[in-house]
């Protein structure tokens, strides 16, 4: 085998090894655990192992102080099962050599056991049992039960609070302070913290239980070691007391010192304040003061002058805090001194030049809101308004089939604290006033008695309204009145303008991403159209067009495969506009009726009809038509009595004319006649029941 070989197969076993080594560290130390609970330990590798516990106690309780967040050590609540696990086995092995071998001597259980042992007893038993005790107690009902009870607090105040945070996050992701992936990061944390404290409540069980398991553990090999040593290897009882109290105080010390490592470690965890600074820099700068050093120094000194007291020793600690304070007063004023001449350096230094990013672009969806009204868009304070805003963009994107730009809410100290403005490319396209607190009472019509309160207009309609108390919202429906707060008020308003606006919020970008989401099923389609027959440009300005005339472009296949076919005609937007439209015939008939139910519709006296035909065809082809001053004012004049006729009874104001005039005649009529559809001949469907209700006939000159 050539050397080349042998060097890769060296490598790749290399990496192999690195690769698994991680992945069975785990498993390997939980076999080691089960093998300890059953498989005799000789002394040596009981001290080896003892040590190792004692070891990853510190590192663990240097961690916890090290960590900013609780999530930087998200791994602790398994870290505390395995070790809590692995010291309790170790007892298990430990009591097992004690009892086995104990008769032999100290020196039987292993050299760190007996060192433990004689280091606290220092011949005197009692007082080696009292100091364990002591121990015990303070680990078990001070340290563990007091991070038990933090842990169940946290757990249970992070779980009720998830709703609210994850909220808060929709909000800044609703008014574009967050992008999608930073929601989703800060999403994810928030699911990791509820975990970790779940987790944490669970885990301090196990450093309670493992403080109680000492305890006993305690008793079982003071009193089993004296049964054996006395009953099975014929010692006195106070030869057996001597041997086994020793083994059994230094095996419980070298079990419970990194016992009470991990308990301070998990009280760390629970009870630090999540900020960007270790403990160690918190307490530092928390506790650092001068004036707390400066009056505990006089305290103390003022005791160290007492007769009776240890004058020595309060004087020096007195004077070692009030010169800590001293040294510590002269490093802020240093501290001070240095952060104002940076903040003064600024000022010498000569102004900036301007750049592109000192340009704000204006937002294209904006919500300016008075001082006021900034409760509403608070969650935390109850404030809907951000939810309400997502439904309103949730409700267009489905209805008019792309997806609505963000809507940027902002606060504006120029209005006043009840005046908001929905701004449209940096232009107020409407405004409103809005009480805080109160209900709008809105009058659909007919109502059956009036209501105390503050009468106002409906922003969005122009609807008479009241302002009411929200306890007086059960009686004004009973009234027949449609109640609404302050937020769905707001929100109805914004609706109705980004559906008016609809062209507007359509862009070259948003085009692209419907085209490349109709690439992605009909490839070939969009190939076939774009760039070889249409400009990207051309493409948008129809879609402009079709959503100007509340045309939804949910059915961007028909509308690509209808631009495919007319692009041979001609490239004018307009005029595909008009030729695509009646491909989407039954979706715009669908909006203006139930399925199946015969369309009412007006339509013009032929007499007036050939009157627009004849503007029509004077203009070049049919674009730009102007019509004289009194004829227009006619016109509409008599289609505006006609919508509301129509209307009055029920039935949509839609009017069906030829394709030659409907294109332009809809544009001229949009802003003059509320609510009016005008419709070609083309454009109804051939098995669509139609009735014509009214004929709309030029009103008498006076």
């Amino acid at each position: 085998m050539s050397a080349t070989a042998l060097s890769v197969i060296s490598t790749f076993r290399h990496g192999l090894l690195n690769s698994k080594l991680a992945d069975l560290s785990i498993p390997a130390l939980v076999l080691m655990i089960m093998a300890m609970l059953v498989i005799p330990l000789p002394a040596l590798i009981l001290d080896i192992l003892f040590t190792f516990n004692l070891l990853a106690g510190m590192v663990i309780i240097m961690v916890a102080i090290r960590t900013t967040r609780p999530l930087e050590f998200s791994s602790f609540p398994a870290v505390l099962l395995l070790t809590t696990t692995l010291r309790l086995a170790l007892n298990v092995a430990s009591t097992r050599v004690v009892l086995v071998e104990g008769h032999k001597g100290p020196e039987s259980a292993g050299k760190v056991i007996q060192a433990f042992g004689e280091f606290v007893i220092h011949g005197n038993y009692l007082v080696g049992v009292i100091i364990f005790a002591i121990l015990m107690i303070i680990n078990f009902i001070v340290i563990t039960k007091g991070a038990g009870r933090v842990s169940e607090v946290i757990a249970r105040f992070t779980l009720d609070a998830m709703p609210g945070k994850q909220m808060a996050i929709d909000a800044d992701l609703n008014s574009g302070v967050l992008t999608q992936e930073a929601a989703k990061k800060r999403r994810e944390e928030l699911a990791q913290e509820a975990e970790f404290f779940g987790s944490m409540d669970g885990a301090s069980k196990f450093v309670r239980g493992d403080a109680i398991a000492g305890i006993l553990i305690l008793a079982i090999n003071i009193i089993g070691g004296l049964a054996i040593g006395v009953g099975m290897h014929s010692l006195s009882v106070a030869e057996a007391g001597r041997i086994y109290t020793l083994l059994t105080i230094g095996d419980g010390l070298v079990a419970q010192i990194p016992a009470m490592f991990l308990s301070l470690a998990t009280a760390i965890m629970v009870t630090r304040v999540t900020t960007a600074q270790s403990m160690t820099e918190q307490a530092a700068s928390q506790l650092g003061k001068p004036g707390p050093l400066f009056v505990s120094a006089a305290i103390l000194m003022l005791l160290g002058i007492v007769p009776g007291m240890p004058h020595a020793v309060f004087l020096t600690l007195g004077s070692a805090a009030a010169g800590l304070g001293y040294m510590l007063l002269n490093r802020g004023g240093v501290a001070a001194s240095q952060e104002e001449e940076r903040k003064a350096a600024p000022l010498a230094v000569a102004p900036k030049e301007l750049d592109w990013s000192d340009v704000d672009q204006v937002d294209l969806i904006g919500f300016e809101i008075g001082y006021g009204l900034i409760p509403l868009v608070n969650p935390e304070t109850g404030g809907q308004l951000m939810s309400r805003v997502k439904g309103v963009r949730k409700k267009l994107s489905a209805e008019l089939g792309f997806l609505v730009p963000p809507v940027r809410i902002r606060d504006a100290l120029s209005l006043d604290p009840e005046t908001y403005q929905i701004v449209l490319k940096g232009v107020v396209r409407a405004s409103g006033q809005i009480k805080v607190g109160r209900e709008l009472a809105i009058n659909p019509g007919q109502v059956y008695g009036k209501l105390e309160g503050i009468p106002t207009r409906e922003a969005a309609f122009g609807l008479e309204a009241v302002w009411i108390e929200p306890a007086q919202k059960d009686y004004a429906r009973t009234l027949g009145y449609t109640v609404v707060d302050a937020s769905t008020a707001m929100a109805t308003h914004l609706n109705k303008v980004l559906r008016e606006n609809a062209a507007e919020c359509m862009s070259h970008d948003e085009t692209q991403q419907l085209i490349d989401k109709l690439a992605a099923k009909s490839p070939k389609l969009v190939e076939d159209v774009v760039p070889s027959k249409l400009s990207l440009g051309v493409i948008t300005r129809v879609l402009q067009n079709l959503l100007a005339e509340a045309v939804s472009i949910r059915d961007m296949r028909t509308i690509m495969e209808a631009l495919s076919e007319e692009s041979a005609r001609t490239q004018d937007p307009d005029q595909l506009t008009a030729l695509v439209r009646p491909k989407l015939g039954r979706m715009i008939v669908q909006r203006l009726g139930s399925p199946g139910e015969t369309l009412s519709v007006m339509t013009l006296n032929p007499s007036l009809e050939k009157i627009l035909h004849n503007a029509a065809h004077q203009q070049s082809g049919g674009q730009g038509v102007v019509l004289e001053p009194g004829l227009a004012e006619s016109l509409f004049g008599a289609l505006r009595t006609a919508a509301t006729t129509v209307q009055e009874q029920g039935h949509a104001a839609v009017l069906v004319v030829s394709p030659v005039i409907r294109s332009w005649l809809s544009k001229l009529a949009r802003f003059r006649v509320n609510d009016l559809v005008v419709l070609s001949y083309s454009e109804i469907p051939e098995d669509h029941a139609i009735k014509v209700i009214f004929t709309v006939e030029l009103e008498p000159k006076h």
